[in-house]
């Protein structure tokens, strides 16, 4: 493939679609967006073939996968809700492998919970863990209402584009 062989390149993507195209889906929920993902993957592989130094190919192409999921997600700012990625850990085919992967994302958000400002964290815990609205949260801190609404936006900012890292490392390759 490395010197245009055409038929080495077709041997390559016939071996190996199917794996990438699932290890996409099964990331992304979407078969449009995982076949998008894993045509650019081989066109990549195709148009760097003789800049690229591959010592394994099947953890190369994985990798890619992984890595275009995560291009892809900041790109279109899609990422999986914490709820479906914990039903989809929990259901993996090693419930152990699930439930560990299960703790792992709960120690790394409390971890990233913990990186908030002290006011964040408050206003993070009052909003979501007890469920109240941003008025009551407010008036109980007295603050504006505005005030809790930045610092929520903030968060949730923040959050969602570390969560989104989390969850690809956690998933993992198939």
């Amino acid at each position: 493939m490395r010197l245009g062989d055409y038929l080495a390149f077709g041997s390559i993507y016939e071996r190996y679609w199917a794996r990438l195209f699932n290890a996409a889906c099964k990331r992304m929920g979407d078969e449009e967006s995982a076949k998008d993902i894993t045509q650019d993957i081989f066109l990549q592989l195709w148009q760097r073939r003789q800049e690229l130094e591959i010592d394994n190919l099947p953890a190369y192409l994985l990798t890619a996968v992984r890595n275009n999921v995560f291009k892809y997600m900041e790109k279109y700012q899609r990422y999986t809700p914490i709820s479906e990625l914990v039903e989809q850990l929990l259901s993996s085919s090693e419930y152990t492998d699930g439930q560990l992967a299960v703790t792992e994302l709960t120690a790394r958000f409390t971890k990233l919970l913990e990186r908030l400002t002290p006011s964040q964290q408050e206003i993070f815990r009052l909003r979501f863990e007890e469920e109240m609205g941003t008025l009551d949260i407010a008036r109980r801190l007295n603050i504006a209402q505005k005030t809790v609404q930045n610092q929520l936006t903030r968060s949730m900012a923040h959050i969602r584009q570390v969560i989104g890292l989390i969850a690809i490392m956690i998933v993992g390759c198939p």
